[in-house]
């Protein structure tokens, strides 16, 4: 089995902007008895996930999306017509619809069709049931075993806790699986820890999205690749 890391290593979100997610989710409001405006939901949204989760993700737990957007919208006062599921979804679509990275899709299609199993492990704030539904949309010919995102298990990577999870639910020992990402410790020691080998996909691609000055090369063994045509030139290598 491979195991994927999603952000930045199978998809990315090119153009985020979280004030435009919540502008779609004020289309379905049913109550604002106080009302808010966008502008209130901004600010609401810098104090609930700029401050008090953030200082919870930093310690390396998570708390799921749905538990924070329902503080947020109980904390104004307003009131919407979605299920959870469909708050999860329709604020991140309108915040950015997600993109393929290059050649993931024909990456996976290239194991599915080699028999090789795959699943998904993620640092995310929304659940698996979001994340599938994205996956599925962008990478409709995925055949995930499952999908794990840390905020439905309230802990981060590279907590090994998330990575023995995976052996439990694959039914397989950790010299059988490779785990992909592109966080160096996240992904990379955090997976070697339970003996996982660690493959580092370090793709320039949207390179500014996050912040890598606490980044440092993997003190572990690891395979280091920057393009998935390198990951499917090594399994054909294998197979002779």
């Amino acid at each position: 089995m491979i195991i994927f890391d999603y952000g930045h290593t199978l998809l990315y979100e090119p153009d985020w902007d979280s004030v435009r997610g919540n502008a779609e989710l004020l289309k379905y409001v049913t109550k604002n008895p106080n009302n808010c405006t966008l502008e209130d939901v901004k600010k609401g949204a810098e104090l609930i996930f700029g401050k008090h989760i953030e200082n919870i993700r930093k310690i390396g737990y998570d708390i799921c999306g749905r538990i924070a957007k329902k503080v947020l919208y109980e904390y104004l006062g307003i009131e919407l017509s979605l299920t959870p599921l469909e708050m999860e979804t329709i604020f991140w679509n309108g915040a950015s619809k997600g993109a393929i990275m290059p050649d993931a899709d024909k990456m996976l299609d290239y194991i599915n069709k080699n028999g090789i199993r795959s699943a998904v492990i993620s640092n995310l704030l929304w659940s698996g049931d979001a994340l599938t539904e994205r996956l599925n949309r962008l990478l409709p010919n995925n055949q995930f075993d499952f999908v794990i995102t840390s905020s439905d298990y309230f802990i981060r990577k590279p907590n090994y806790i998330l990575f023995h999870i995976a052996l439990q639910k694959a039914g397989l020992h950790a010299n059988e699986v490779w785990y992909c990402g592109d966080n160096p410790q996240a992904d990379i020691e955090g997976s070697s820890q339970v003996g996982i080998y660690p493959i580092w996909y370090d793709n320039n691609t949207d390179y500014d999205y996050k912040d890598r000055s606490n980044e440092q090369i993997p003190k572990c063994e690891h395979l280091h690749i920057h393009e998935w045509n390198e990951m499917i030139h090594l399994l054909e290598k294998l197979k002779n």
